[in-house]
């Protein structure tokens, strides 16, 4: 798998202060996509050791509060398969720290059921992601007043919560940001 570039200090892709990775590779091409530039999984560099070193590193201040994954898609299943065993290190030594994902798969029914994204470790990946925002970008939808998601069609779903309902648990906001109108 390749890399797109790795943001530190990130607070616009998840709650606090965090390290965003963001993935080479997308098949699915959305009109207006902000980095469209990841398409190629070709562009950037190498996520190996070193940049795996380097991330987890990254993340071990008190004030950086997870990790977000972006792309390009990390759904694609070639990145799922690079990313499993790399979000297993960062649970393993950060286990309160939080990990957001970005897809443009609909969760129940591009992640959930047979498609296009789903492969041998999607139910593993899906499994160490707390908070997960699905959807593509629609630029119809285009919303900045949204946080955390760029088109009004995006949902930002609390795994944690899901997993212990057995449906789907949209994420809440802090009270202070939730009603927050531009």
């Amino acid at each position: 798998m390749n890399y797109a570039t790795i943001k530190y200090c990130d607070i616009a892709n998840g709650t606090g202060v965090r390290t965003s990775l963001f993935v080479s590779g997308c098949r699915r091409h959305c009109p207006e996509c902000f980095n469209a530039v990841a398409w190629d999984f070709g562009y950037g560099l190498p996520f190996d050791k070193a940049v795996r070193n380097e991330i987890l590193g990254s993340l071990a201040p008190d004030y950086i509060d997870g990790l977000s994954l972006l792309g390009g898609e990390p759904f694609e299943p070639e990145n799922q398969r690079a990313l499993v065993p790399f979000l297993h290190e960062v649970r393993v030594l950060y286990p309160h720290k939080t990990i957001w994902c970005y897809t443009g798969n609909v969760y129940e029914t591009e992640l959930l059921q047979p498609s296009h994204a789903r492969c041998e470790v999607t139910d593993e990946m899906l499994s160490l992601i707390d908070v997960l925002v699905d959807g593509e970008f629609i630029s119809a939808q285009h919303d900045i007043s949204l946080r955390f998601r760029g088109s009004g069609n995006q949902r930002i779903i609390d795994l944690n919560a899901t997993r212990a309902a057995g449906h789907t648990v949209l994420w809440q906001d802090d009270p202070l940001f939730a009603d927050h109108k531009m």
